[in-house]
């Protein structure tokens, strides 16, 4: 099997301007710009952060063999997600999971649909007006801070996207305080464990490499699952001080 995400380019930080997307409107405005985003890191606790995938891949995110290889829906109802839940889709790209993820939560939820790219969000906003879906609230966030409101959401879903954060422990932060009081941040992430998963290596990360990243900044794992074809699945909760 071909290995995926191989040819995107590298992307800096796109600030949506007027006029350029359907999504202007309903977009959170970025950070601003007086506020001076740190260098990027290319290497987090030895691990090689992975480029961003392009918005010039998005159609990758919708192919066919999708739910097949992954096993998307399995994923969804171990999510166990209810009706008006507040679920934030963290890296949500075209909505492959933000318009599941609405249908689970129901007109009386919530989703936060959080993306750095405009041109993702906008093809979110075409796929979202197609299916009728009117309970979605897509972010323009930035590489250190998802916009998100404090203490919003249930569940903070990042799948196979928490390893191309350029800025982790500023991004953990901000997810962190996004968080209800028991709310859970839940990782999906190629398994780094396994060689016969067809995906390029610094797309993929262990689980004890997540856990040198995650308990050092403030959380708590508490569930996990191992089911899935090429990922696994870890669920954290903010980890309080006693």
């Amino acid at each position: 099997m071909k290995n995926y995400r191989l040819s995107y380019a590298p992307i800096l930080l796109l600030v949506l301007s007027a006029g350029t997307s359907p999504a202007t409107a309903q977009v959170a405005p970025a950070a601003d710009a007086g506020n001076k985003i740190p260098p990027a890191l290319e290497y987090y606790k030895g691990r090689e952060i992975a480029q961003t995938m392009h918005f010039a891949g998005a159609p990758w995110l919708t192919r066919e063999s999708r739910d097949r290889e992954e096993d998307c829906n399995k994923l969804l109802r171990e999510l166990k997600l209810e009706q008006g839940q507040s679920v934030c889709d963290m890296g949500c790209g075209n909505g492959f999971y933000t318009l599941r993820i609405a249908k689970r939560v129901g007109p009386k939820g919530q989703v936060y649909a959080v993306d750095i790219q405009p041109e993702m969000l906008s093809l979110l906003n075409e796929r979202a007006k197609a299916d009728r879906i009117h309970n979605v609230k897509p972010i323009l966030g930035t590489v250190v801070d998802p916009l998100l409101p404090p203490e919003s959401c249930d569940v903070i879903l990042c799948v196979d996207v928490y390893h191309e954060f350029s800025h982790p422990e500023q991004m953990l932060a901000a997810m962190r305080k996004a968080l209800k009081p028991r709310g859970r941040l839940v990782l999906v992430e190629f398994r780094m464990e396994d060689p016969q998963v067809p995906i390029k290596i610094e797309h993929k990360m262990s689980k004890e490499q997540i856990l040198k990243e995650l308990p050092p900044n403030g959380f708590k794992l508490v569930q996990q699952f191992d089911g899935l074809p090429w990922q696994h699945v870890m669920w954290f909760e903010k980890d309080e001080p006693k």
